[in-house]
């Protein structure tokens, strides 16, 4: 039996290379880990997102665009970090050729702030 993952170094660049041999040619999975998801990738053309279950976070490794979230547009770019609540319509626009970012999807179904709804 192997030992779950307790720290790790994630290398943009090893990342950047395994998307050209996913399954869908944009984005690859570099860990998952109880409810822990993290992808490198770039959005689709459009980017047609539902919201999700999980709070989300991007990291902007390069690039530019628009963050449609919550009804509000902003723009971001390389460098920036954006959060998503669960359950939020999101999604990317105008966004360039070469924009790539860390996805990362944490916590419970509901989001963190369900727990505290519920107590915990």
């Amino acid at each position: 039996m192997s030992q779950p993952t307790r720290s790790l170094v994630i290398h943009l660049t090893e990342a950047h290379e395994g998307i050209a041999n996913s399954a869908n040619g944009r984005s690859v999975r570099v860990l998952q880990r109880g409810a822990l998801d993290v992808v490198l990738g770039t959005p689709a053309r459009p980017d047609e997102q539902s919201a999700h279950q999980q709070d989300e976070v991007y990291m902007v490794v390069r690039g530019r665009g628009v963050l449609f979230h919550d009804g509000k547009r902003n723009s971001f770019e390389s460098g920036d970090f954006l959060f998503v609540a669960a359950a939020t319509e999101h999604r990317f626009e105008d966004f360039s050729d070469d924009l790539l970012v860390w996805r990362v999807f944490y916590g419970p179904s509901g989001g963190e702030l369900s727990r505290v709804a519920h107590g915990e």
